[in-house]
């Protein structure tokens, strides 16, 4: 069985279980494909053991099926052990990948939402939530007075959001004022309103390159740096994806060989490293940074 069909067929079966709102119709919509499929897994879903019912237009399976409760007793944790996995995970680092995959895979689960919701906090959380319901139906949503870093200015934004970065920092999204793929980030929405209008722009949706310092553009550029054991470890600690473009040259010297996607990035983490990181190239980082500091420079004898 094809990996797209299982897929379809574990979504029907979440949306069949405990179903108090979904028609067949309503099911083919979000997976996008027949009512006569839908019918056809819910025959298969018979076949294999599990008890159907149908209430009216609803159809949903019945959790005290035989097969539910084996699937159950795997995946159900008790409160303390839900505790006890939720504090290990959240002991890991905040910019850590390997934690949003860890709560990727424990909330899948349950719900998407709730994974979200276990990522973010506070007024994020509602729009992430937002955003999560967006992408989920295809349709495009109006970011309230977003207030842009690059323009300086806020307003409303109508984007159509694809995809999150890690830990739903930012939104992968088309903009449909420039007709570019564009990331957004979610800190920086007032307010988001869930437009009835479906995605125009899907066959344009496309991610662009985020370098492992986080910045994003679509330009890149070769860096190369020689780093201290003590610079190599906290590039690591602070910038995970990092790990994969290190070489080791000896115990104490390794080398970071990587394309960015802008100089800000690196820039920052070299300039807090400064007599720990060599620039072996490109000479535009070097001129970066002297500029940089030059800058500090004469902001401090300003203030002085």
């Amino acid at each position: 069985m094809d990996q797209p069909k299982v897929d379809r067929i574990l979504r029907v079966m979440k949306m069949l279980t405990g179903n108090n709102t979904y028609t067949i119709s309503d099911i083919a919509s979000r997976i996008d494909t027949s009512d006569r499929t839908v019918y056809r897994y819910i025959d298969t879903f018979r076949e294999a053991g599990f008890i159907v019912k149908k209430e009216g237009e609803i159809y949903r399976l019945d959790k005290n099926s035989p097969h539910f409760k084996d699937i159950n007793n795997l995946l159900h944790f008790s409160d303390e052990e839900a505790y006890i996995l939720k504090s290990a995970i959240e002991s890991i680092d905040e910019t850590n990948v390997i934690k949003q995959n860890l709560k990727k895979k424990l909330y899948t689960l349950y719900d998407y939402k709730i994974m979200a919701e276990s990522v973010v906090h506070g007024k994020t959380a509602i729009h992430v939530t937002a955003i999560v319901q967006a992408i989920t139906e295809k349709k495009q949503v109006i970011l309230k007075n977003y207030s842009s870093a690059n323009s300086k200015d806020i307003r409303d934004r109508i984007i159509e959001p694809f995809a999150f970065t890690t830990n739903y920092i930012q939104i992968w999204a088309y903009d449909t004022e420039s007709n570019t793929c564009k990331l957004f980030k979610t800190t920086r929405i007032a307010h988001i309103e869930l437009l009835e209008t479906t995605w125009q722009h899907e066959s344009q949706h496309e991610q662009g390159f985020i370098d492992v310092f986080r910045m994003s553009s679509s330009e890149r550029t070769m860096v190369r740096l020689k780093l201290s054991l003590r610079a190599a470890s906290l590039l690591v600690e602070e910038y995970p994806l990092a790990e994969k473009q290190l070489h080791k040259l000896s115990d104490t010297i390794w080398v970071l060989e990587t394309e960015v996607a802008s100089l800000d990035g690196v820039g920052r983490f070299v300039m807090g490293l400064i007599d720990e990181i060599q620039i072996l190239e490109p000479i535009g980082l070097k001129e970066y940074i002297y500029e940089k500091f030059a800058k500090q420079n004469l902001n401090t004898t300003n203030k002085n």
